[in-house]
Formats: C-alpha cells, sequence, structure tokens
C-alpha cells in the first residue's frame, strides 16, 4: 500500500461548503481505494491564516500543491488523488 496523501483543507467553524468538501475527499479516497491524510485547519485560530483565506474557504490543498477553493470537483479529485499515488 503506498503513502497516504496528504491533503489540507483550510476551514472555519459552522462552515456547510467545509463539511460537504471534506465527506467528498473522504468518499473519493474510499471509492479509489487512496489512502489519504487529512489536516482540517481552522483558519481563524491563526490571525495570519484569516487574513490569507478570508472568506475563501474551504480551500483544499492535495499533495502540497492548491486545488480546490469553496467546492470538490469529485473528478478532478480522482484524477489529482490518482497523480499523487502514483
Amino acid at each position: 500500500m503506498s503513502d497516504p496523501v496528504p491533503i489540507v483543507i483550510y476551514t472555519r467553524e459552522d462552515c456547510h461548503l467545509c463539511e460537504v468538501a471534506e465527506e467528498t475527499i473522504r468518499e473519493v479516497a474510499a471509492s479509489e481505494d487512496v489512502p489519504v491524510d487529512i489536516d482540517v485547519v481552522d483558519v481563524d485560530t491563526d490571525r495570519a491564516l484569516a487574513e490569507e483565506y478570508g472568506d475563501r474557504v474551504p480551500y483544499v490543498y492535495v499533495d502540497d500543491r492548491p486545488a480546490f477553493k469553496f467546492q470538490v470537483d469529485p473528478e478532478r479529485l480522482r484524477e489529482k488523488l490518482d497523480a499523487a499515488a502514483g
């Protein structure tokens, strides 16, 4: 089995789109049988992150690369996971 693909989701409390993004990532990763290591980061806990991302959440990085903003497209995520898992 390959190493988990690192995924970072920049989020904030009470963000419905953020919850949907994380759920989509988990569902697609499971369906593709690609292990993922998801780090959920609340931008409101860090002033610099809050300034950088503001209301632009969820913001998702896949394998240390910017991947999605606001919504996660399942098909594009499949492609990114397959590429990262090699």
